[in-house]
């Protein structure tokens, strides 16, 4: 096994980190807080270790194998969190190294938990710092899932392998994949804080939701997240944003070479709309029954929530953990469904329960006519024999995973709701969970040590899909 190619990568990865450092050291100058002494240390390390390794291993030409693929995928999302947590260690909020480490981790995954209170408050710089690591681990995140995974055959994302190939003339070659998804991803940004300033915040606040928007990470400014804002303006700009965080990038590109109906025509997405258009609205019609909330105020509400959890954003705009049983159960089942693939959201993801479900027509198929011959579909063409076992595979996975999640948290001590909800946010990504702990309106600092590592294990599970760590468990997985 060849190590050069993914210490030079890594080396790569760490360096842009470092030049990321510069943004909040420099917002915490011009706003007054000494911490911009800290950040520039950080900038110091992270840029010494991130040069180190680019030229101690430059100069080759590396052809990284499927294994090589696998360690630098998993070592890559542990690395960047332990040097995206010194400027949190470091700085005036002395944070401890496992709460350091659990914000960074929550960051870069995008899950958007967080163990800090006073955000009113807090440090400028450490304000940007979270933004910048949700955008920059948003972005990782669509590049993973659409150049990694599916030459990985991770979960079925092997379906997306053959997506890519069939399109080669919507979508540029994988050399300017990268740059073309960063165009996009940087103009719905720019976009996103351009709404946000015409919703009355300021740049600042704007530039920072954006971010996190985008990423549909959640992490907010303001300890209260969306209702600290008077107005629905903001929260109306958070809708049609973090909705399209959840449609698949790739679709954007192709939209641009083609037409922008390309991405409606895409089942998965009309798939994805259904579900937060009919859990909306099933939503509003409970909160207007049960609560005495007017329809426009619970259609407005749901939406919002709803859209939030599902895409794994997280943001809080009114206590959902008091909305009653069905929201809590409704909300359970958002958590684990998620987005799109190829998106910046989280979960299981909408194209494997489509998966599922063509697989289900067939089974159905088979008893009613026991001599047909069906074959599952996806996007109305046949799937190759591989794609239902790796997608039922991981529906089992998850479901492990999950049960052993809230199995480890309730050992450690926490409670049914807070352990069940805990687990289903850190393993699809959303951040918030429920009951009167770790709801959006709370935060994770009052958990123990323990349990926040273990929530760390959880989101990088998830954000990995789970078999990518998993495989590296494998004794045959390190043979020659």
């Amino acid at each position: 096994m060849n190590i050069r190619p993914i210490l030079y990568v890594e080396g790569l990865l760490l360096s842009i980190l470092s030049i990321s450092m510069a943004f909040p050291m420099l917002a915490d100058m011009y706003y007054g807080y000494d911490d911009w002494k800290v950040f520039f240390v950080c900038i110091i390390i992270t840029a010494f270790f991130g040069s180190a390794l680019v030229l101690s291993n430059q100069g080759m030409r590396f052809n990284i194998s499927t294994r090589e693929a696998f360690i630098l995928t998993n070592t890559t999302w542990i690395i960047l969190p332990a040097f995206g947590a010194l400027p949190f260690w470091l700085s005036s909020l002395n944070m401890s190294v496992t709460d350091s480490f659990f914000e960074a981790m929550s960051g870069i995954t995008t899950t958007g938990s967080t163990v800090i209170t006073g955000l009113d408050h807090a440090p400028t710089g450490i304000l940007l710092w979270r933004a910048i690591l949700q955008w920059l681990g948003g972005i990782g995140i669509i590049i993973m899932a659409m150049s990694v995974l599916p030459f990985l055959k991770v979960g079925g994302m092997q379906i997306f392998k053959t997506e890519l190939a069939e399109n080669e003339k919507a979508i540029p070659r994988s050399s300017k994949f990268a740059s073309s998804i960063a165009i996009i991803y940087i103009i719905l940004t720019a976009l996103c804080a351009l709404g946000y300033l015409a919703a009355g915040l300021n740049i600042f606040d704007a530039i920072a939701h954006a971010m996190t928007t985008i990423s549909t990470g959640g992490f907010s400014t303001f300890d209260a997240s969306f209702d600290h804002f008077k107005s629905t303006g903001p929260s109306i700009v958070a809708i049609i944003f973090m909705t399209l965080g959840g449609i698949p990038f790739v679709l954007y590109l192709k939209a641009v070479k083609s037409s922008p109906f390309i991405i409606i025509k895409d089942t998965q997405v009309r798939w994805y709309l259904y579900i937060i258009a009919i859990s909306a609205l099933s939503m509003a019609l409970y909160l207007t029954i049960t609560q005495n909330i007017s329809f426009p105020k619970s259609s407005y509400l749901s939406l919002f929530n709803v859209i939030s959890i599902m895409t794994g954003t997280g943001y809080g705009h009114s206590n959902i953990g008091h909305w009653g049983g069905y929201a809590i159960t409704m909300f359970l089942f958002l958590m684990a469904i998620g987005g799109c693939a190829g998106s910046t959201s989280c979960g299981v993801k909408i194209f494997r329960l489509q998966v599922l479900y063509s697989i289900i027509k067939v089974q159905v198929k088979r008893l009613l006519h026991p001599n047909g011959v069906f074959l599952p579909h996806y996007n109305e063409k046949p799937l190759s024999k591989d794609v239902p076992t790796s997608v039922m595979g991981f529906f089992f996975v998850y479901a492990l995973g999950f049960a052993v999640l809230t199995l480890a948290l309730t050992f450690v001590g926490l409670d049914f709701m807070t352990a069940i909800s805990g687990a289903m946010s850190s393993i699809s990504n959303v951040g918030p969970g429920l009951g009167e702990i770790i709801s959006p309106i709370g935060t994770y600092q009052s958990l123990p040590g323990s349990a926040k590592w273990i929530l760390c294990a959880g989101m990088i599970l998830g954000r990995l899909e789970l078999f990518t760590i998993l495989v590296m468990l494998s004794p045959r997985f390190w043979k020659h």
